[in-house]
């Protein structure tokens, strides 16, 4: 896991009005070192975090002039101005905690003169008027109330005006959003919705936080703070039936009833009245009824009701039973309007809050249990009605879709156990008659239910797994049994985690020895070492991932337990190709110890645990995953720098000679991806070794595995890597199959990569190239003629990877042989060969192994190279110099081609040499060449070819008949069908190919050899005279397979400089090399109607399937960048969706035609 960068403090700086600057500057003093002079000095800067540094220094100043007892006009006007400074800061702006947190410790001398300035600053705040301006002023009257003492002093100072205000802005906003929601703007509507939730909190947190509240503001009935508690009583009343901000406005009217309502006893009363619609309008408050009415009849809509509960039971105080049986009353209603809410709501988010409300109801109810009436025990015992109902509750809601949801559930079960326990008293609850019922029911209920696994672990909890137990037994391989399900695996783990751990609590707390063990084995090791050994494959898995882990880190000591029975089994129950058996079993137990640390020394491991011959046993095993087991005991550790065991080295060697031929790409994944770990291992363990060389240290690192000096260490980790190396290239000989060359290729590419070239003096235990000679070079580079373009790939990066000395083993004359070997494969008729000279080309451009023949053509680039990076200059000279080669022969190709397309099909099939040409492109960084000038020519050469290749096979691709057959034909009709169509094509063809129809006669059996006469020297197959003289039959097929290959990298090709290529922004600009005017309009062939004809034929020969598609998204994204380059305005989008493109333009969008 990477490590998180720590985010940087971003601090606004505070800044103040031009009246209060000037003011600190006439009483700055001259030294600089008054309140006034700091002050100024803090808002001068403009950084938020230097000036916090400044304002914790304020304290410290005025405690110094606290000794002299002076509170000069000075201090007095800075004061003023702090008070500014704080309520112009913004609520989330970290100065403004910081000037809270400094002011808390003002001394007391200059409190009176400090709550004079806020009080005096506040009350402007207060006299705002401009709507959008409210929320700062609520921001502040917040911020004031939180920790903040001379804050909570201005408030209590100015409630009655705090209190009008916040009537006033609450009833201003609620009037604009209703405004602006009918001029349909969301964005204002959202803000001014969070104004209001926000002016509601901060009404609840005035009330809740202003001492003695009641007793000092609410004596007189007819006082403006009374009148402003009824009138935002009103307003949150309002908010509620109307449906805005619900949850937080039914706490607000359940606080201000309890603050407002005398006397308190009455509160449960009262709010039991208005939950059950039986409000009596005679008996309540007049107030009461003014602002509430909508509260007190029985149209009350199902959501004012539920948060009117949620209000009740957050709002009231349900500790020790105060309010008495009223208050029990209030408890009971509450949850039997919840139950009669949860079987009307239906809409979610409503539902998510009654699961919420029901749970904060059991915690209430908990609260007044341990101090309550013997009636309200009767009435939550778990025989009772409420009980069953909560239950009923549970069980319905407990596989909900919402997460949230079905945690409240369990949520509720766990208070239902306790609820009931506080109403037995000292009665045993494993033995109660209702828990002994609860358990057997949950046991009767099918294991595909996943409430039942949270149910049963609260059981756990409450009354110990030795009563389930009791009841069920087997329950442990029960619930394993669940464990092949993927959905039930995590509820099935975490179950039986909480029972073994109980069950090991339990039986070490009535035992001093350690003969506990032994039942907790056989109640919980021996089911999972059944199942191991003869489970189904997804509940091995799932088991060895989810249940074994836990299962070792509760009781690590149980590895050897597992291992000793399973040893015993092995020899039975060694496994097949199909079955793991007991030895799977063991090397997976042993694999998941040592991942989690339980195994704290290999050697140990092996000398104790198991050994040799069965690790090797394990290795060759006939299942891939006992094998893949057993590899990844000695590669996986939790400390990637244990140090690998000389057991360790000859056991993978013994593995790689077996196993590299693995016929399963997932293994063969695997495997590569667990001996990549441990090259890691081997390389940071051996940073370890060098460390402790150089030191000299006496002391061998912890678990070492023997007492050698780490040179021996060192040197024994070099010869294993040589090994290893030795045993892979052995591997690559002619004629290896794929997954053996596959498997040592990759493996090779991570030892490249993990032991990199040092740098900067870094130490390395191992480097490949150092075991590379002229053999293995030339064993890497025969890889590249694999028919599998993935074995040429990892040949490729892994040659990458190796420095670029490598190449000195090839002489001059042989690096001529190879590139001739690459052009000759770049016309080879067989289209996997143009692949093997496209990875050899780059191999000897990346490589600086391009032959003395052309070493002419690098000298003159690198002198016109300038200071540029050398080795990138080097690079880009040498694709400069192939593509420059390969061009030439294309042309002559091409010039050929147009005079007979049978003769390019026989002996050059020019789509080879144009591959080639792509893929070096592809190699290099286009978009910042060094060779510009010289590059233009080539680019405008290239295009100009490719235009002309296009037009030599364009003839067979737009052909109305493009399956390739030799144009003949069995009757006269047909003949001069087929006739028209060649006149469609009319190619520059010399030869009889293309010229007239053929007829052929009719006869029982069809007969190539008896033609017409007019045909008599047409057969099947046409001659062709390569460049030798040599004679060759080329069928229709070998024409189609070359036009349309060719076609296919035209368009690849067209594409690729479009995309890569940087383009010129104005014609003769330096800036580009590709312009719009170079690609013209033939970049839009083939053109619709002839592409239709060509693609539905094609399939049914010897053309791939995929070529004709292939061309058309070429094609397409070629023409998208010359779109939104220059010729038309085309959406940017459509570059990411070349599909779209084809759409776009069938919508009434053209071309522009340059």
């Amino acid at each position: 896991m990477g490590v998180k960068k720590k985010r940087e403090m971003q601090v606004m700086a505070l800044t103040i009005c031009h009246h209060d600057l000037e003011t600190l500057r006439d009483l700055a003093d001259e030294e600089g070192k008054n309140l006034a002079s700091l002050l100024l000095h803090c808002v001068q800067l403009t950084d938020g975090v230097s000036q916090i540094r400044y304002v914790k220094q304020i304290v410290p100043l005025l405690e110094k002039a606290d000794k002299n007892g002076t509170c000069d006009s000075t201090i007095r006007s800075c004061l003023d101005i702090l008070a500014g400074i704080y309520l112009c800061l913004s609520l989330k702006n970290p100065l403004k905690k910081v000037l809270a947190s400094s002011l808390n410790g003002l001394p007391e001398f200059f409190l009176s003169e400090a709550i004079q300035s806020f009080t005096s600053r506040l009350q402007e705040e207060l006299n705002t008027v401009d709507l959008y301006s409210y929320r700062k002023v609520i921001d502040n009257i917040s911020s004031c109330m939180e920790n903040f003492n001379l804050g909570r002093t201005s408030v209590t100072n100015l409630l009655q005006n705090v209190l009008h205000f916040l009537q006033k802005s609450l009833i201003e906003i609620s009037e604009e959003n209703r405004q602006v929601k009918f001029a349909g703007n969301r964005i204002v509507q959202t803000q001014l919705m969070n104004d209001l939730l926000v002016g509601t909190r901060v009404s609840v947190m005035v009330v809740q936080k202003v001492q003695g509240f009641q007793r000092i503001h609410l004596n007189i009935s007819s006082s403006p703070i009374w009148q402003n508690m009824c009138g935002l009583l009103g307003i949150f009343t309002k908010f509620l039936s109307d449906g805005w901000k619900q949850s937080t406005s039914g706490l607000a009217v359940i606080l201000f009833i309890k603050t407002m309502f005398h006397p308190p006893e009455k509160i449960p009363d009262l709010v039991s009245s208005v939950l059950l619609h039986s409000v009596d309008c005679t008996s309540v408050p007049e107030w009461f009824l003014n602002c509430c009415r909508r509260l007190c009849g029985a149209d009350v809509p199902q959501p004012a009701l539920l948060f009117l509960c949620q209000g009740t039971l957050t709002m009231l105080d349900w500790q020790n039973a105060r309010m008495g049986p009223s208050g029990e009353a209030l408890l009971l209603n509450t949850v039997h309007v919840l139950f009669t809410l949860s079987s009307q709501i239906k809409e979610s988010t409503l539902e998510m809050f009654l699961s919420r409300i029901l749970a904060s109801w059991t915690n209430s109810a908990i609260h007044v249990l341990e101090s309550s009436s013997p009636s309200l025990k009767d009435s939550l015992n778990g025989n009772s009605s409420t009980v069953k109902r909560l239950l009923e509750y549970v069980y319905t809601h407990w596989e909900h879709p919402l997460d949230a949801l079905r945690h409240q559930t369990k949520i509720i079960f766990r208070n239902i156990l306790q609820m009931h326990q506080l109403t037995i008293e000292n009665s045993d609850l494993a033995t109660d008659h209702f828990i002994v019922e609860l358990t057997e029911s949950l046991l009767r209920l099918e294991w595909h239910i996943k409430g039942k696994y949270t149910c049963l672990g609260c059981l756990v909890d409450y009354v110990g797994v030795e009563h389930i137990l009791a009841l069920a037994k087997t329950i442990p391989s029960q619930i394993l049994e669940v464990m092949g399900d993927q959905s039930l695996v995590p509820y099935a783990s975490d179950l039986l985690e909480t029972m073994f751990k109980n069950h090991k609590s339990h039986l070490k707390s009535q035992t001093a020895d350690s003969a506990w063990i032994d039942e907790w084995h056989e109640t919980w090791v021996s089911p999972l070492l059944l199942i191991l050994c003869e489970g189904n494959l997804d509940q091995k898995s799932y088991v060895i991932d989810y249940y074994l882990p836990k299962l070792l880190n509760c009781n690590p000591e149980s590895l050897s337990y597992m291992v000793k029975i399973l040893q015993t089994s092995a020899d039975a129950k060694t496994g097949s190709y199909n079955s793991r058996g007991a030895l799977g079993a063991l090397m997976a137990c042993l694999r998941t110890a040592r991942a989690h640390g339980h195994l704290q020394s290999a050697a140990d491991a092996w000398g104790n645990l198991v050994t040799s011959a069965r690790i090797k046993q394990g290795l060759i095993h006939q299942h891939c995953q006992v094998r893949l087991d057993t590899l990844g005991l000695l590669c996986e550790s939790n400390r990637s720098t244990e140090i690998i065991s000389p057991e360790e080295m000859q056991w993978i060697q013994f593995f790689i000679t077996y196993n590299l031929n693995n016929p399963s790409p997932g293994v063969r994944q695997q495997i590569c991806s667990l001996l990549k770990k441990l090259f890691c291992r081997i390389q940071e363990s051996s940073q370890v070794l060098y460390k402790l060389e150089q030191s000299k240290a006496k002391r061998e690192p912890e678990n070492e595995f023997t007492k050698q000096h780490p040179s021996v260490s060192l040197q024994k980790y070099k010869n294993f890597m040589s090994s290893i190396c030795n045993s892979l290239f052995e591997a690559l000989f002619p004629g290896s199959s794929y997954p053996t060359r596959f498997s040592a290729l990759t493996i090779l590419g991570s030892m490249a990569e993990v032991f990199p070239v040092p740098e900067g003096g870094v130490q390395t235990v191992y480097q490949l190239s150092h075991d590379i000679d002229i053999g293995r070079l030339e064993t890497l580079i025969e890889c590249f003629t694999s028919t599998f373009e993935e074995v040429k790939i990892l040949a490729f990066d892994l040659l990458m990877k190796l420095p670029k000395t490598i190449v000195q083993f090839l002489d001059s004359e042989k690096l001529q042989g190879l590139f001739q070997a690459a052009l000759e494969l770049s016309k080879s008729t067989k289209p996997y060969d143009c692949v093997t000279a496209s990875y050899l080309l780059n191999f000897l451009i990346w490589q600086n192994a391009l032959p003395s023949s052309l070493s002419a053509y690098l000298k003159t680039q690198q002198v016109a190279c300038g200071d540029g990076d050398k080795s990138a200059a080097v690079v880009e000279s040498n694709t400069l110099m192939v593509i420059e080669c390969l061009l030439e022969n294309l042309e002559e190709e091409i010039s050929q081609a147009e005079n007979s397309l049978l003769q390019a099909a026989a002996s050059f099939p020019m789509y080879g040499r144009v591959h080639c040409i792509t893929g070096a492109l592809q190699k290099l960084s286009l978009n910042s060449l060094q060779l510009a000038n010289e590059w233009r020519p080539v680019v405008e050469k290239l295009l100009l070819t490719s235009y002309r290749l296009s037009a030599v096979v364009s003839p067979v691709i737009q052909s109305s008949s493009p399956e390739g057959l030799i144009p003949m034909d069995t009757d006269s009709e047909s003949a001069s069908r087929l006739q028209t169509i060649l006149n469609e094509i009319q190619p520059r063809d010399t030869n009889d190919y293309f010229n007239q129809a053929k007829i052929l006669k009719e006869c029982d059996s069809f007969d190539l050899k008896d033609l017409n006469v007019s045909v008599q020297n047409i057969d099947t197959s046409a001659e062709s005279k390569g460049k030798e003289g040599k004679t060759c039959d080329v069928t229709a097929q070998m024409v189609l397979v070359c036009c349309w290959r060719s076609m296919k990298e035209v368009a690849l090709l067209l594409g690729t400089l479009c995309q890569l290529l940087p383009m010129q922004s104005v014609p003769e600009s330096p800036d580009g090399l590709l312009t719009v005017e170079q690609l013209g309009c033939d970049v839009a062939r083939p053109k619709d109607e002839e592409w239709q004809r060509g693609t539905a034929h094609c399939r049914h020969h010897c053309v791939p399937y995929s070529l004709p598609n292939q061309i058309g998204v070429s094609v397409l994204e070629l023409l998208a960048v010359i779109a939104v380059t220059a010729v038309v305005p085309m959406p940017t989008s459509l570059l990411r969706n070349p599909a779209m493109i084809n759409d776009y333009f069938t919508d009434g969008h053209h071309l522009t035609k340059k």
